[in-house]
């Protein structure tokens, strides 16, 4: 038996990973399965947290803080800081509301919320309840122009930026979930993707290779026809190697998201902070970095930002949030990570998010 979302955020809940429990209690066990789960053993979903731990930090004292702001821009927007809610699919298994409590969090929190297309409510509604800027998290479909109509909605509902996941042509191999029997529940679908095409079946003896989902996944050449669709900013989301990342700006891209998926696709990628560095030097600031994946506390942020990234994504700790509290429980996960990221950007003494960079990292002998 699950229970009902809290009415009233408990002075207990200190932390994002305070969140967790609450949500637990709320949520069915296959649902459960879907959100936490990662792909193979679970070591990269693993890894995204612990690899973080492994970055030593540097305090410093006396620093001039008048002023001090968390306020960055990225691609003309304003956001009071350099946190977005990253792409979560089906938020309806967290929250009879889904995406629209999310989308009023990141609202009234100045944050930005990127749209999964997979999402239970449909982009125009989610626009419709938004109070800040929105981004679309495009997969390209088999169906190329449901995908050209997927783009026109979404640039007609005054969405921003594009955000094309590239590192999940096919679902990874996800034990938890297939052990908890998960099935998207009736009366929750992914409600943009209404009407588009069905695959036609694959062979019955096909494992993955040869099916029509793998023969028709994108590839680079479709990131220039999606580059002729739109003016809107491009970035591209499962970027881990220096190489992609830099093929990706030659596309004419405009944004990179270091990003394994969240553990969800390929098991044994290194931690999206570990990888971040290398990408990050590759760019060498011809486009905004983001990152996303194990982002827990204030002082992960700091990280990242520290080792390259512009700002990061945050995904299964608001949707925590959500399932616990609603739009309140995750206008709280932003808020307690601003706070935490102004503590730990005083005690390094950075005042402005440019002002940090690699010397805030403590290196170990």
């Amino acid at each position: 038996m699950t229970l009902p979302p809290l009415d009233r955020i408990p002075p207990q809940v200190a932390s994002l990973s305070d969140y967790e429990a609450l949500a637990r209690e709320r949520m069915s066990e296959a649902s459960w399965a879907y959100l936490n789960g990662g792909s193979g053993d679970e070591w990269t979903l693993r890894e995204n947290t612990e690899a973080f731990a492994r970055i030593p930090l540097r305090s410093r004292v006396l620093r001039e803080m008048a002023g001090a702001t968390t306020r960055i821009e990225l691609f003309g927007m304003e956001l009071a800081a350099p946190i977005l809610l990253a792409p979560v699919a089906f938020q309806k298994l967290a929250h009879v509301d889904g995406e629209l409590a999310s989308v009023i969090a990141a609202g009234a929190l100045d944050s930005a919320m990127v749209v999964s297309t997979q999402a239970s409510v449909s982009l125009e509604d989610i626009a419709a309840h938004a109070g800040g800027p929105l981004w679309f998290q495009l997969y390209i479909q088999p169906d190329r122009e449901f995908t050209a109509a997927l783009v026109r909605r979404a640039e007609q509902a005054g969405y921003r930026a594009f955000v094309v996941t590239v590192d999940a042509p096919v679902n990874g191999l996800r034990n938890r979930e297939q052990r908890a029997g998960f099935a998207v529940p009736s009366g929750i679908a992914a409600v943009n993707l209404a009407g588009m095409r069905p695959l036609p079946p694959a062979s019955p003896e096909a494992l993955l290779f040869g099916t029509p989902l793998i023969e028709s996944a994108p590839t680079w050449s479709d990131l220039a026809w999606l580059r002729d669709l739109t003016r809107l900013p491009i970035l591209l989301k499962g970027i881990v190697d220096p190489d992609d990342a830099v093929r990706a700006i030659d596309a004419g891209m405009d944004g990179i998201i270091v990003s394994n998926h969240g553990g969800r696709a390929l098991d044994g990628v290194p931690a999206t902070i570990e990888l971040l560095p290398e990408v990050a030097q590759a760019v060498a600031g011809a486009v905004p970095v983001l990152m996303d994946g194990g982002v827990r506390r204030g002082i992960d942020v700091l990280r990242a930002l520290a080792l390259g990234a512009s700002a990061v994504l945050i995904g299964r700790p608001y949707v925590h949030a959500l399932a616990a509290a609603g739009a309140p429980g995750v206008a709280h996960v932003l808020r307690l990570l601003r706070a935490e990221l102004e503590l730990a950007m005083a005690f390094t003494g950075c005042s402005t998010i440019t002002a940090i960079d690699a010397s805030v990292i403590a290196r170990r002998p």
